[in-house]
């Protein structure tokens, strides 16, 4: 593999020089550029240049990881379409819905899962948004090759070669997935304090008499 680690400074002739800011409305000048650029490449490659679109955001969610490969990948905006042939319901109700579904996990979460699903030998470490316009939302996902030399002995990414951590993104391992299970620290994050929405309800309604006090 390749080394693809983050240095300080330099640009590639052809890619944005500067990270569009995450609101849509602010996205004028070279992150409109940027996006323009992004759309007329494949849905899914590999960043050409050697640091990734936003250095500062990969460094945070990589652990400053020393080999890394960055992969560009667009999600479509909007809700997500009932998998049914021509829109046939067959016997279910008429309000059953087919369009504007609203899907259960999030872009970045899909991004990440197509990200792996296509690299296959590689695991998903991280992602994070790059820009977005009208129609597409980008990001980069962060992959790393399980069976290299330098990641089996960083202390910072050997835990992510074991095989628990196979296809981690569709696990909800990565920091959006855990976002999207209500993880974290804080007042936001009171109902899953056991692990998951499900633990916490369970310690919150189960009632326990002690024999001794």
């Amino acid at each position: 593999m390749g080394d693809s680690s983050f240095p300080s400074g330099g640009s590639h002739q052809g890619e944005p020089t500067r990270a569009p800011t995450n609101t849509s409305r602010s996205c004028g000048g070279s992150s409109r550029t940027c996006c323009w650029q992004y759309r007329q490449l494949s849905a899914l490659h590999r960043a050409s240049r050697p640091r990734p679109t936003r250095p500062d955001k990969a460094r945070r969610r990589a652990a400053r990881p020393s080999k890394a490969l960055i992969y560009r990948i667009r999600v479509r905006h909007g809700g997500r379409k009932r998998p049914v042939p021509t829109g046939a319901i067959y016997g279910k109700s008429v309000h059953h819905g087919v369009n504007q579904l609203q899907f259960a996990r999030s872009l970045q979460l899909v991004a990440e899962g197509c990200a792996g699903r296509h690299c296959g030998a590689l695991r998903v470490l991280n992602s994070y948004w790059v820009g977005e316009d009208s129609t597409y939302k980008f990001f980069e996902v962060i992959l790393i090759d399980p069976l290299h030399k330098a990641i089996r002995r960083n202390p910072d990414t050997q835990r992510i070669t074991k095989a628990v951590h196979e296809r981690r993104e569709m696990q909800g391992l990565t920091s959006a997935g855990r976002k999207s299970r209500g993880l974290g620290k804080g007042h936001k994050c009171h109902r899953t304090v056991c692990g998951s929405r499900r633990a916490a309800w369970r310690r919150r309604s189960t009632l326990q008499l002690h024999r001794y006090c």
